[in-house]
């Protein structure tokens, strides 16, 4: 090993100023690349690699904070719908509800409430739907003022279909019949 260290340092006293200097040269770039591509390259991607984490992880943050900043108008809004969501009650509740509601609104109307008949629950796609057929009796004027409030009901109740005639010929009393429902989601 020392004779051909020997032999190196000969070889190299024999060159030019001129070979020198590019042998130099050369072992610079050598040394420069080797150094950039296994020190300098693995950490440059580690950088970039770093930063696109801390460019996601920023942008998740700040739609967090869009979605907190919202936080109590959501509860808000969903507290406004939570009567239609997410029932715990029975069917046999639900429908006893439905029936007590119409009760309610016939008595503010002054609607007499000749028959009122449950159907069975349907269910159609992520909804309930309860059915109530409601005969009632009273003036013209009553009956259009509860078809108003069972429309404009905070329960989400809804005249399916209706029918209003007069009781008798030359009576200012009118029957009507009507379908009710009530929407929930379970």
């Amino acid at each position: 090993m020392k004779i051909k260290l020997q032999s190196l340092y000969t070889s190299l006293a024999h060159l030019s100023k001129r070979e020198k200097l590019v042998l130099y040269v050369a072992v610079a770039i050598i040394f420069v690349t080797l150094l950039d591509r296994l020190i300098i390259g693995p950490i440059t991607l580690r950088i970039k690699l770093l930063n696109k984490e801390i460019e996601d992880t920023q942008r998740t943050i700040e739609t967090n904070s869009h979605i907190l900043a919202q936080k109590d108008r959501i509860l808000a809004e969903s507290a406004k719908y939570a009567s239609f969501l997410n029932s715990n009650k029975s069917e046999d509740e639900e429908v006893t509800a439905l029936l007590k509601e119409i009760e309610a609104i016939a008595n503010k109307a002054s609607v007499y409430l000749v028959d009122m008949k449950p159907a069975p629950a349907k269910e159609e796609g992520a909804t309930k739907k309860y059915i109530v057929t409601v005969t009632c009796e009273g003036q013209m004027d009553q009956i259009i003022d509860f078809i108003y409030n069972i429309e404009s009901s905070s329960k989400l109740l809804v005249i399916e279909k209706y029918e209003i005639s007069p009781k008798s010929q030359e009576s200012s009393v009118a029957v009507a019949g009507m379908t009710v429902s009530k929407t929930i989601i379970p």
